[in-house]
């Protein structure tokens, strides 16, 4: 099969479409002729060499794919050779087929075409994982976003909106604020002229969303409202930083890091886990309507690079891009 494969870590340049030994299914697994990726910021890292897949994973970049089911690997029971589905992949997803768990499979939602669906996987189980599961959103509560316009952020809105919670959303532009506002979001702050702990004000925030990491942290804390729960899912704004405990005993705050590639396949905080948690109770958000995928663009699967260039450029990507093989 083709796939796209960093020659050597650098910028997107390094990206080529070139043959690779064709995927089997092993047992629990289920092979997937895949119809679409898309790309998320750890690709990004994973081309730059900072990002390596964990270990068994094929190299190839891509945490998502939709795509038919070609073959089933033994002991799957609960699919069939021809299934339309989409998966969340530990790798793979940039090529034209993957062998996946079959626990990290999910049908296509009602309503979401077969090559639209493979925007989802990634962003669902992260933004489940992360203010669901693990943070308890409940509704009344404030959640605040930040990078409202992006893949997860565009995802994390319209849940937390479906929940019954008051979004706030951070992002660089009034006109990227607006598109946040038509998706649910109730309070946008532009963080090129405003800050979001005076907005935000006394009342603070119940759980925040960050993709910056080191450079957010202080501020963060300081937005955090009595018993809130910062969930921190990125690292844009740097690695290391100092974290002041005086400001979280009296809220009671808490901060968690939940990162989802390195989870376990099966088990106990384990990606099978989360998979069955987004099919259970965000899956019919999505047939209802109150959850859509947000898709930039489609672009030919051959220009990864152009795709990487346009998301690594901050300025016009809105929601995801999908890659077609």
């Amino acid at each position: 099969m083709y796939a796209i494969v960093a020659r050597e870590p650098g910028g997107p340049d390094v990206l080529e479409w070139t043959e690779v030994p064709d995927p089997q299914a092993g047992p629990g697994e289920v092979l997937i002729d895949i119809a679409a990726s898309a790309v998320n910021r750890a690709d990004l890292l994973q081309r730059q060499g900072f990002y390596p897949p964990p270990p068994g994973a094929p190299n190839i970049i891509g945490l998502e794919c939709s795509g038919t089911i070609a073959a089933l690997g033994e002991g799957v029971t609960n699919w069939e050779v021809g299934d339309e589905v989409c998966a969340l992949l530990a790798g793979g997803g940039y090529g034209q087929r993957v062998a996946v768990p079959a626990t990290q499979v999910l049908p296509l939602p009602d309503g979401v075409d077969l090559v639209t669906a493979a925007s989802l996987p990634e962003v669902a189980c992260t933004v489940w994982s992360n203010i669901v599961q693990h943070a308890g959103l409940q509704s009344g509560e404030i959640l605040l976003i930040h990078g409202g316009a992006g893949g997860i952020g565009t995802h994390a809105i319209q849940v937390g909106k479906a929940l019954g919670a008051t979004v706030a959303v951070t992002a660089g532009s009034d006109e990227r604020l607006e598109r946040c506002a038509s998706l649910g979001a109730d309070i946008t702050i532009n963080y090129k002229t405003q800050d979001f702990v005076e907005v935000l004000g006394k009342r603070g925030a119940d759980v925040i969303l960050d993709n910056m990491g080191a450079s957010y942290l202080d501020r963060n804390l300081t937005a955090l409202a009595n018993d809130g729960r910062l969930m921190v899912i990125g690292f844009q704004g740097g690695r290391k930083a100092e974290l002041d405990f005086s400001k979280m005993l009296p809220k009671r705050a808490s901060v968690t890091s939940l990162g989802l590639r390195g989870r376990p396949v099966s088990g106990r905080g384990s990606k099978g886990e989360v998979v069955a948690g987004v099919r259970e109770g965000l899956w019919p958000l999505i047939a209802e309507g109150k959850v859509k995928p947000i898709v930039h663009e489609v672009r030919p699967m051959q220009d990864a690079s152009g795709a990487h260039a346009a998301l690594e450029s901050g300025g016009e990507v809105f929601g995801k891009i999908i890659l077609k093989p």
